[in-house]
């Protein structure tokens, strides 16, 4: 179906959650609204700091830009902008424009007349940031806990904080995260390859239809979710995956100070063992 056809289906007016008409409008294929105008803004605003930062910082490379969080002595308290100061307001501005965005998807599925599946699903992957940059410096008393800014700075945030807990792998949560990362990638992984073999044919073959796919996936594995359902447990895997890396990073500082490796004692400890 030709774009341009397509388009008379949703460029309805309605279904805006802020300003009426005043931002029901298209700038081309994209829908602006309300919360259109909000992400730009924090979106350049947040943009313009980090490079603003930088150049205080006298650092050109783009690898090497690094905004850090405030000292660990600020507490939860504001800090001086070159202090940690314009950390707190880039998040300030990361949020607004995440938050935003999908907002503004909950605009278009309301044009659309479908549901709230594709925003909530983002909305995971903003909780999965909210929990490192506000939940978890919150809970540990100092928004030094926050990752910094950058791209090679942030990986060395990563590494440091696994190697803080002696063996990040030992996390609990962090292993069912990486399960339903890894499961994440495999169920789609079938699907998408056993879409491409029916729709692409040997020739002088037909096309094979949904019949002939969950008949397939029934005799491999001897079980079939559908067309539909396979989706459905492709987005709970997604979901899953980053709920749990948030899990498992909130509870490492708040609720567990120790080597990951010590927590699992209660194991060796069990009277089966004995």
């Amino acid at each position: 179906m030709a774009m341009l056809n397509f388009e008379k289906k949703y460029r309805v007016r309605g279904g805006t959650l802020i300003g009426g008409d005043l931002f029901d409008f298209w700038v081309g294929p994209f829908f602006v609204g309300f919360f259109g105008v909000t992400t730009i803004f924090f979106t350049f605003l947040g943009t313009a700091l980090i490079l603003w930062g930088a150049a205080q910082s006298g650092v050109w490379n783009i690898w090497q830009i690094n905004i850090a969080p405030p000292d660990l002595k600020y507490g939860l308290g504001p800090a001086p902008m070159m202090e940690g100061g314009l950390w707190q307001i880039i998040t300030i501005c990361a949020l607004g424009a995440f938050i935003s965005w999908a907002l503004r998807e909950v605009e278009i599925c309301r044009k659309l007349g479908m549901g709230l599946h594709v925003p909530v699903a983002f909305s995971m992957a903003i909780f999965a940031y909210f929990t490192l940059v506000v939940i978890r410096p919150v809970l540990m008393g100092a928004w030094g806990h926050g990752f910094p800014y950058g791209i090679l700075s942030h990986l060395d945030w990563v590494s440091n904080t696994g190697y803080q807990y002696l063996h990040f792998h030992y996390n609990p949560a962090h292993m069912i995260a990486v399960t339903f990362f890894f499961t994440t990638t495999l169920a789609l992984s079938l699907h998408g390859a056993l879409i491409l073999s029916s729709t692409n044919p040997q020739p002088g073959h037909n096309v094979k239809t949904p019949e002939h796919e969950d008949t397939f996936f029934r005799d491999i594995i001897g079980y079939s979710v559908g067309t539909l359902g396979i989706h459905r447990v492709g987005l709970f895997l997604a979901l899953s995956a980053g709920f749990w890396s948030a899990v498992c990073i909130v509870i490492s500082g708040p609720f567990w100070t120790k080597g990951w490796p010590e927590w699992w004692t209660w194991w060796l400890n069990l009277p089966i063992w004995s």
